[in-house]
């Protein structure tokens, strides 16, 4: 398959998926077997999600520790970490305050009129006992480097990398070079494994719609077309600004990025995975032009504390379900609701169904209804692929944005035999 027309064929994936997940859940027998046929199609989904999470971990790994070693200095590490993290602050409060205000502004749980007797706590099972920022703290430095990449654990992974990475420039500078050339030989097999793993992702995409509809059913994207409507509506107005804030450090070749990262975006879309889209994310960075060296250690970094449509959606999520139950919070009450997820959602990385998962945290803090989850999981996986999306893009931009800044301080920097007469002189 010709790598330049795997979108078209993603693209052919999910409207064929829709498709016959519609007839699937048309022509079932019974609630059971519609299940079962869509336990057969998410057997291909999940081999593929299997395939893809089987290179992230060395593929994160050898991409990051060659950026750090390639960087050369702690201080290039921590002013690229700290301009980072900088974005990632400012694009989550963003992210959280447009999705509390649009909520705000559409009301889409008003007129519900939910009791908590209405829905049985006992189906709103999600373990969420032990999401505390003291456990994500602790949870970010890795007991054993062999648990962090068998449980692909991106944080854990990139705080062992960058360790690594600093260790490794330093032999460089000493004049061992062999390890290094190594990791980087690492990087160029996982991409070409990783292009191997791409060739079946139109058929995962395919497998993974098919399943979802085929249990959930078309009517069921009727009901709620209301609250999905208006979450991509965000969804739209976040993609907007971003590539705004985009265009004030890039210029128009922002747009050229919008295009490289199509087929990313579109992966992540229909598998609802980030991880799927990463391989694919730090190619189209590299088209583009961004820096190896910073994209390797932004992106993976982003994974973990960029979540843009993650946190639109925890916001989105928490006050449908109070408006819903006819729960009014006041403005107070909200900003403490936005400053608490954006401590919680930062442990988010390598937890199931995450999102969700902060919001079941979430609610109780407040003395909101917890079994209001129910209202929104039924339709979860549809919102979860524009949230992932939006997850690639924010990432996307963030890493060109920052690699642009390196790019113009290195031009801007004196030649370093300026500050060494002697080395010139040689």
């Amino acid at each position: 398959m010709n790598n330049k027309n795997l979108p078209k064929y993603i693209a052919a994936a999910i409207v064929l998926g829709i498709i016959v997940g519609w007839i699937c859940n048309r022509y079932a027998v019974d609630e059971q077997s519609a299940k079962r046929i869509a336990g057969y199609f998410s057997l291909v989904t999940d081999i593929f999600l299997r395939m893809i999470k089987m290179i992230i971990a060395p593929l994160v790994f050898a991409t990051l520790v060659g950026g750090i070693s390639s960087l050369g200095s702690s201080g290039s590490v921590g002013r690229i970490g700290l301009r980072s993290m900088l974005w990632f602050v400012s694009a989550s409060v963003f992210s959280l305050a447009l999705g509390m205000l649009l909520v705000n502004v559409f009301q889409p749980g008003a007129g519900l009129n939910m009791t908590v007797a209405q829905v049985s706590q006992a189906g709103a099972v999600v373990n969420a006992g032990d999401f505390s920022l003291k456990t994500f703290i602790s949870h970010v430095f890795p007991r054993s480097i062999a648990e962090a990449m068998a449980n692909n654990e991106i944080l854990q992974i990139v705080v062992f990398s960058i360790f690594f990475g600093l260790g490794l420039a330093y032999l460089k500078n000493q004049g061992h070079s062999f390890i290094g050339q190594a990791v980087d030989e690492l990087a160029k097999v996982m991409f070409r494994i990783t292009d191997y793993v791409m060739l079946f992702a139109p058929v995962g995409v395919f497998a993974a719609l098919a399943a979802a509809v085929t249990t959930q059913g078309i009517g069921l994207l009727l009901d709620y077309s209301k609250l999905i409507g208006q979450f991509y509506l965000g969804i739209l107005i976040l993609w907007a600004t971003l590539f705004a804030v985009g265009y004030v450090f890039l210029g128009k070749p922002v747009l050229t990025l919008g295009k490289l990262i199509r087929e990313p975006v579109l992966l992540a879309f229909s598998t609802a995975s980030s991880e799927s889209a990463y391989p694919k994310t730090i190619d189209a960075l590299e088209k583009f032009g961004a820096s190896k060296k910073v994209s390797s250690f932004v992106l993976p970094l982003g994974y973990s504390f960029n979540l843009d449509g993650s946190m639109m959606y925890q916001a989105f999520a928490i006050m449908f379900i109070a408006q819903a139950y006819n729960i009014d919070l006041s403005f107070t009450q909200q900003l403490l609701i936005l400053l608490t997820l954006m401590i919680t959602s930062k442990g988010m990385a390598g937890v199931a169904r995450a999102s969700v998962v902060v919001v079941a945290a979430t609610l109780p803090m407040f003395n909101l209804p917890e079994a209001g989850l129910l209202l929104i999981l039924a339709i979860d996986q549809f919102l979860d692929m524009g949230r992932t999306a939006t997850n690639v893009v924010g990432n996307s931009i963030a890493t060109a944005v920052i690699a642009k800044l390196e790019e113009r301080r290195d031009l801007q920097a004196p030649p370093q035999a300026d500050s060494q007469p002697g080395a010139a002189r040689a």
